[in-house]
């Protein structure tokens, strides 16, 4: 007999179980069925984001950042380390702490909330009477019958070819995140948001770190002025940095890779490394889905097709994150899944795509939300710029981190905010006030006239409004 659900959700990720979480809040009976399992094979609800990706990450950085402090700079705050060591197998074990605390607190919202939670993996079966018939394949064969259906399965690491994913040698994030000693030499291909955070955390702790870019540009998606002063920042660390590169064979020995690579000035190079992290994008994870079982669309690279409320081609079915159209981030996917539950309520869901916030972090941490100034210069938009070093701001010196600027964009007619870009300490936190300002559609003056903390980062906020208008106070 079947189980009959008002939702189904189809993974467990963030835009997964918080869909799940919202339709039952709305009054709906909610399932979600997700397959990741912890190392004892019990359920890890949470997808890449919990468990390999944005939590595992972040508690690694956290590890890395306090031991570069020991080292380095503690002694300019009259504190003497003597000793010092790291033990990156304890790193490791808090990590996976850290990352079982978040599956746990899923799994409780999920009771609070009153979500079924299954633990296996979903396939269409077919269409019924009413919804759709979904397989789990878990520890028991469970057959579930929904109305509606959310997909939300998110992504894999796109694969190099020549150099498929091991998890030994050749490492994707999460072999990345499970490394429990530090290589003598790690290599990256590919200087994204994973290759560059991980590639931090190992350069801290002591490996000598090479990253392999294809693209001529240092973070090409970033504003240029922006990504000029973070390269300069981590080739001040010590990360080699080489852009403009072509790939070639990589090989695989019992003692190390070795990757064949030609540089921007056609020069033949080869880097040989102890391990090496591919970080090249990321693909749609729609395999074993059987989406063809109920004719559901997918688009030439996989992801299922949906229009701009998250609905697929087929009624009563929907999909979000990273296994749709947009940018892979956990908090879009997030947003998608709120507003797709919402949307089957009977509610008007909302997502912006045009406040979305990214964030690397690094250090300095780089964040941005809106867009660039070269965007602005092709689309033709008349803007006004103005940036604020930290280097001029109280709390930054006080911190001992005065890296980098907030740099703010506004239409040079209206002075809406078109853009705000930072690298430099705790930038993460500070785009929430942008996103916020520009979801609301303040101006640069607008922002200029609040009063911020003293001392706070946030006044670098406040100074770069002011330096739209060229009256910055500090600078």
């Amino acid at each position: 007999m079947s189980k009959q659900f008002d939702v189904i959700v189809i993974g467990g990720g963030p835009g997964g179980y918080i869909a799940a979480i919202r339709a039952a809040q709305l009054g709906k009976n909610v399932a979600c069925v997700d397959e990741w399992k912890n190392a004892k094979g019990g359920p890890a609800p949470g997808g890449t984001c919990t468990n390999v990706g944005c939590i595992p990450s972040k508690a690694l950085l956290q590890s890395s950042e306090h031991f570069e402090q020991a080292s380095h700079h503690f002694a300019d705050h009259g504190i003497t380390v003597k000793g010092l060591s790291m033990d990156a197998a304890k790193m490791v074990a808090r990590k996976d702490a850290v990352v079982k605390q978040n599956n746990d607190g899923i799994l409780y919202l999920f009771k609070k909330n009153k979500v079924s939670f299954f633990h296996g993996r979903a396939s269409f079966a077919r269409a019924v009477e009413g919804g759709y018939e979904i397989k789990v394949a878990g520890a028991a064969e469970e057959t579930l019958v929904g109305q509606q259906i959310i997909v939300a399965t998110g992504s894999n690491a796109r694969v190099l070819p020549g150099a498929a994913f091991d998890e030994s040698m050749v490492l994707s994030n999460e072999g990345a995140l499970a490394l429990t000693a530090v290589p003598k030499k790690l290599g990256l291909i590919g200087s994204g948001v994973i290759g560059l955070e991980m590639g931090s955390v190992w350069r801290r702790l002591g490996a000598e770190v090479t990253i392999l870019e294809g693209l001529p540009e240092f973070l090409g998606a970033v504003d240029q002025q922006i990504a000029k002063e973070a390269h300069k920042a981590f080739v001040k660390q010590g990360l080699k940095i080489e852009l403009g590169v072509k790939v070639g064979e990589v090989k695989v020995g019992k003692k190390g890779v070795s990757v064949a690579w030609t540089s921007a000035k056609g020069e033949a190079q080869t880097l040989d490394v102890d391990k090496l992290i591919v970080s090249i994008g990321r693909v749609p994870n729609t395999t074993g889905l059987n989406a063809e079982a109920v004719g559901l669309k997918l688009d030439e690279r996989g992801a299922i097709v949906v229009d701009a409320d998250c609905q697929t081609n087929l009624p009563g079915v929907w999909a979000v994150g990273d296994v749709v159209r947009g940018p892979m981030l956990a908090h879009k996917a997030e947003e998608e899944g709120v507003a797709v539950a919402e949307r089957i309520a009977g509610q008007h869901g909302h997502v912006n795509f045009n406040t979305i916030p990214w964030v690397i972090y690094t250090s300095p941490e780089i964040a941005w939300v809106g867009r660039t100034e070269q965007q602005l210069k092709a689309d033709g938009v008349a803007y006004k710029a103005g940036t604020f070093p930290f280097l001029a701001n109280g709390r930054a010196r006080a911190l001992g981190d005065t890296t980098g600027m907030v740099k703010m964009l506004a239409d040079a007619a209206t002075d809406e905010i078109l853009g705000v870009h930072i690298v430099g300490p705790m930038a993460s936190e500070l785009i929430a006030e942008c996103v916020m300002a520009m979801e609301f559609r303040a101006s640069s003056e607008d922002i200029a006239r609040i009063c911020h903390a003293h001392p706070s980062l946030s006044e670098s906020t406040k100074e770069a409004a002011l330096a739209v208008d060229k009256r910055t106070l500090n600078f």
